[in-house]
């Protein structure tokens, strides 16, 4: 059975210009437009592929059947309308630790939003449900990483109280 986005529970809604902006749990109907927006920057746009989705599908099924991992998507819905498009997506993970006295962190991931959008509160809007289910779920650390090249990312999280406190390191494999 398909869900459709209009049917699925709001997780905060906020009055934008021409409408509604909507956080919502992803449905894999979502995943074209979370690829986009996933591949709309210099950064993505060399990693994501869109013409093959399966690797995201097989992702979202992962992410979608643990109650550790949410996809979220954010949604504008114009005035009047059930639906939206998506333009905003993130991804929050939660992880329990030994460490800072077994307390559980959580990991927020892959925060977009659609570049005709940016600048106008919908990423604050993201991040600030996310801090809120962190500490709702028990966490005592919300961490990201952001690339060293995302110099506006940065004075975004800033502005938002996160610290660069660390040196973040990958291996891609």
């Amino acid at each position: 059975m398909t869900t459709s986005p209009g049917a699925l529970t709001a997780l905060l809604t906020a009055d934008v210009d021409g409408g509604t902006f909507r956080l919502r749990h992803a449905v894999s109907g979502d995943l074209p437009a979370i690829v986009a927006l996933l591949a709309d920057d210099s950064l993505g746009a060399s990693r994501e592929v869109g013409h093959d989705m399966a690797p995201y599908e097989r992702a979202f099924e992962a992410i979608d059947a643990d109650p550790c991992h949410l996809l979220v998507v954010g949604e504008h819905v114009p005035a009047g309308a059930a639906d939206g498009r998506v333009v905003g997506t993130f991804q929050l993970s939660f992880l329990p630790g030994i460490s800072r006295q077994g307390s559980w962190r959580s990991q927020l991931e892959a925060v977009r939003v659609a570049g005709s959008l940016r600048g106008q509160g919908l990423g604050n809007l993201m991040v600030g449900w996310a801090i809120e289910e962190s500490r709702r779920r028990g966490c005592t650390l919300l961490q990201l990483t952001t690339h060293k090249s995302r110099t506006a990312a940065h004075r975004f999280y800033e502005r938002l109280g996160f610290d660069a406190s660390h040196e973040g390191m990958k291996l891609t494999l």
